[in-house]
């Protein structure tokens, strides 16, 4: 292995403020040794001592661009990870890009980021108040045990006082149970959710339940789940006529009309 020294005395005297062994007032720190890193390099790895500061960090210059590249690589496999790419592919892939290929380990532990960062996002503080919340669930299939079963995967968006729309939390439970919801909107108020004056979602019993027992507001069912719902009681030949005109009553000033305007639609596709 190569040794070498890191020597950018420009760099570093420019952050301390002072060159080697100077007494100056203006000094902001102060060298602290040198440490030791491995460069992988096309002609075999080399050591580099790079030196050290008593506060702060100093990274030479001429590594940025490695440093970005290697990011780069990186975010490529969390990337093919998240899309549902296996191990083995994944170290396809790197020796296509004619690398000499990755470990499963080397995956993992590099994945290992992934979940660390979707935890932090999702068990973020909330502050301020969040007038409007929509709730939705979807029913994926993942590996349990070396099976494959069907979870339950809820989310909150929720929107602030100033009109911008956030993810507020994701969840994965076995079933769409009460209990299961209610779990989850108490998470939510715990972490700071509150102000909560209407919320949009299905309308599934356990979690309108959940609703009214945990953030008490006011519920209204999701347009695109009631326009599914109500299109499947339409032959399937008819059913984007029904849903241009079902549509018109959305669009309707108030109440009363949107009611008529459902009527009417109603009584042209009764047989």
């Amino acid at each position: 292995m190569a040794e070498g020294r890191v020597s950018c005395p420009k760099d570093v005297e420019g952050l301390i403020g002072a060159g080697r062994y100077e007494r100056s007032g203006e000094r902001l720190n102060w060298r602290n040794g040198l440490r030791d890193q491995v460069l992988e390099t096309r002609l075999g790895p080399m050591q580099l001592r790079i030196p050290k500061l008593r506060q702060g960090s100093y990274f030479p210059p001429f590594l940025e661009p490695r440093k970005t590249s290697e990011k780069a690589l990186v975010a490529v496999i969390q990337e093919a990870w998240i899309g549902g790419v296996s191990t083995r592919r994944v170290d396809d892939l790197v020796q296509a890009m004619e690398l000499t290929g990755i470990s499963k380990p080397t995956v993992s532990k590099l994945c290992k980021d992934i979940d660390e960062r979707v935890s932090a996002f999702l068990e973020r503080p909330l502050s301020g108040e969040w007038p409007y919340v929509w709730l939705d669930a979807t029913c994926p299939q993942q590996r349990e045990g070396g099976r494959v079963v069907s979870v339950a995967a809820i989310v909150a968006v929720a929107c602030d006082a100033e009109g911008r729309r956030q993810n507020v939390g994701l969840h994965i439970g076995p079933s769409e149970a009460e209990t299961f919801w209610a779990a989850f909107l108490k998470s939510l108020v715990k972490r700071g959710l509150h102000g909560v004056k209407l919320v949009v979602s299905d309308a599934h019993e356990g979690l309108k339940g959940a609703i009214a027992r945990v953030l008490s507001a006011t519920w209204q069912r999701c347009r695109v789940h009631w326009m599914r719902n109500a299109l499947a009681h339409v032959p399937r030949a008819h059913s984007s006529m029904a849903a241009a005109a079902l549509r018109q009553a959305f669009l309707q000033p108030d109440q009363p009309s949107a009611r008529q305007t459902r009527r009417q639609v109603a009584d042209q596709f009764r047989p």
